[in-house]
């Protein structure tokens, strides 16, 4: 399958082709479609834009250039924006190739909602008949700090959509330990 072409732009990365779109969304339930200037377009996050730029099922062009960019190049762009992208794509990859799909999971206070193998997170219908985020994900460097009302909150706020809390422990070769944060009542 030859790549698909996306654009990054000012607010993210954009693949405008309908049908390319549809395949891209289709295939692992990548990116979310927006509308954007009257039309149905389907927008990536970062994470999603490195994962499939390396899987080599996209390729990325800057705004007003024909030239693509290479991975790095996005990483590179992207890296002066979010002082927390080395763990945030290295957790979505190693989640991604896992089988899982990995969404955003910022309205839960963390980096990633993650759904089983297969699970449509759109599915609409009857919120009790739908399948539930499987685990909050918190994408986090092996010499990090938190405050315990941190974890608290996050631990809540998982345990109030019935999904367990995961901290993805990043080392400094890139490797992701998961550890599981739950709430006991004694």
């Amino acid at each position: 399958m030859k790549p698909i072409e996306a654009i990054i732009l000012d607010k993210g990365v954009f693949i405008f082709k309908e049908k390319d779109a549809i395949q891209i969304h289709d295939e692992k339930y990548f990116g979310k479609f927006i509308e954007f200037d009257n039309k149905n377009v389907l927008q990536l996050s970062v994470e999603e834009a490195l994962f499939l730029i390396e899987a080599e099922k996209i390729t990325l062009k800057q705004k007003n250039t024909k030239k693509n960019a290479s991975f790095e190049e996005v990483y590179a762009l992207c890296s002066e924006k979010n002082s927390e992208l080395y763990q945030k794509y290295n957790v979505y990859k190693d989640l991604r190739k896992r089988g899982y799909i990995v969404k955003s999971g910022f309205k839960f206070g963390t980096h990633f909602r993650v759904y089983d193998k297969g699970v449509n997170p759109y599915k609409s219908g009857d919120k009790a008949k739908k399948e539930h985020t499987k685990f909050n994900v918190h994408a986090v460097l092996e010499n990090d700090s938190f405050v315990y009302h941190e974890i608290s909150r996050y631990v809540r706020l998982s345990h109030n959509i019935r999904s367990i809390a995961l901290m993805g422990v990043v080392d400094s070769e890139g490797d992701v330990t998961y550890y599981t944060i739950q709430r006991i009542k004694p």
